[in-house]
């Protein structure tokens, strides 16, 4: 944005500090109006014709402008993708706790990808794989969303879930 003496505008359309129309003027006009009232002229349109300018604090423009931005940013949560693995030979207890783990990223708002890596002959039955996974979603399923369905690739086995809205 330019401000003050950075306008080479020979003509330019300005409103004040409480929305009035002031209407079209020199710069150097303008500049002495802001001036006067202890105030800076910035160029909020310069693509208008002819180009719009506002007599306004500019420091304390920036200055609200910055907090809602970091106001903004605060209230922004940022979806992570966690993982968990499980294996063919999961049991129960250790699978609870996976499902556990898995529901606590859910309720954060975070996505989730349940992985199984098969090691020599097990990737021969990905049917049971398929099976582990479907019982994970079931586990999963007041809390999460199947985005993306078990799926074998390569020597790994991928699901991911989200949480429900």
């Amino acid at each position: 944005m330019l401000i003050n003496e950075q306008i080479r505008e020979a003509e330019v359309r300005v409103v004040d500090e409480n929305n009035a129309q002031l209407g079209i003027m020199s710069a150097r006009d303008a500049q002495k109006i802001a001036d006067e009232r202890d105030l800076d002229l910035v160029l909020v349109a310069p693509m208008a014709k002819p180009p719009a300018c506002r007599i306004m604090n500019y420091g304390k423009y920036k200055f609200e402008q910055a907090k809602r931005e970091k106001e903004a940013r605060k209230n922004q949560h940022i979806v992570e993708l966690k993982e968990i693995r499980l294996g063919l030979k999961t049991d129960t207890g250790d699978f609870g706790t996976k499902v556990r783990q898995a529901l606590k990223f859910l309720q954060e708002g975070n996505k989730v990808k349940v992985s199984i890596r098969f090691r020599g002959r097990e990737l021969g039955h990905p049917q049971i794989g398929l099976e582990q996974m479907r019982k994970f979603a079931e586990a999963c399923a007041g809390d999460a969303n199947v985005e993306k369905p078990a799926k074998l690739e390569g020597r790994s086995m991928q699901m991911h879930l989200t949480p429900k809205a």
